[in-house]
């Protein structure tokens, strides 16, 4: 898009980069545009600097408000170097004439094996039994794991991540139960996942992540109702987005003994 037009008066196209990327990722901008790298802004520098470029990358750290949008008159194009598009006001950039994109399969592999890692460490107590041990203390009968095998996992959002997580989920063993209302039964059925709602899911899992984006439907998806229908001892995965789990809700539900660990 970048590469297609010319900056208003034929000047140089120009492209900033607010959040940090890759070297490579700014190598490849560079290839179409003048790019300046600028990390760190506040809102207000932001705003001021923003009338000068055609296009303005972002990861999670900077907001791009309608305030930003509108003083970028140059602005066609703004990217995030990642998933969700939950930190750039989308309605405002349309209204401005402006384009919004994103990479969803920039971090799809990274974000399943992180929301693997955070499951494992759940199940063995690992974060505890490290504070622990480095606290001079051999504990060993009290931070006891659990397997995770034949246990029931429950993906909430088959997404690109949510997918990668069913089958590592399938690969340790589990049965992977999973809840989209955007994926048919034959798709889950390609995955080796039992495609059920999510009351259903809430109920019969052992363990829960959640990879959906924040939204106004998902702000709040699990909370206290969903809590008090979920086995005792269920643990807890946000590897997506705060918000989407109540977390003044999640925290009654581990000191009430609902939910025996949480990570994300």
């Amino acid at each position: 898009m970048i590469a297609e037009r010319d900056a208003p008066g034929g000047g140089a196209r120009r492209i900033l980069v607010a959040d940090k990327i890759a070297a490579e990722g700014v190598a490849r901008l560079e290839q179409a545009a003048q790019v300046d790298v600028a990390t760190g802004l506040s809102a207000e520098q932001l705003r001021e600097k923003i009338p000068d470029y055609d296009a303005l990358v972002v990861r999670s750290e900077t907001r791009v408000t309608e305030a930003i949008i509108a003083a970028g008159r140059r602005l066609k194009v703004i990217g995030r170097a990642g998933v969700g598009v939950d930190n750039i006001d989308v309605p405002a950039a349309t209204r401005h004439g402006g384009i919004v994109v994103n990479s969803p399969e920039g971090n799809t592999v990274a974000a399943a094996e992180h929301t693997v890692a955070m499951l494992l460490a759940l199940a063995r107590k690992i974060p505890d039994a490290t504070a622990s041990l480095r606290a001079g203390r051999w504990e060993r009968g009290r931070f006891v794991g659990v397997e995770v095998y034949n246990k029931v996992l429950g993906v909430v959002g088959l997404g690109k991540i949510g997918r990668e997580v069913a089958r590592r989920g399938r690969g340790l063993g589990m049965q992977v139960m999973g809840s989209d209302v955007f994926v048919s039964p034959e798709q889950a059925k390609q995955l080796g996942v039992e495609l059920v709602e999510l009351p259903d899911l809430i109920r019969r899992a052992d363990y829960i992540t959640v990879h959906t984006p924040l939204t106004r439907d998902t702000r709040g998806l699990l909370s206290d109702a969903q809590f008090a229908q979920m086995k005792r001892g269920v643990r807890i995965i946000n590897c997506a987005r705060g918000g989407i789990v109540d977390e003044a809700a999640l925290q009654r539900a581990l000191e009430a003994g609902i939910v025996a660990g949480a990570a994300g």
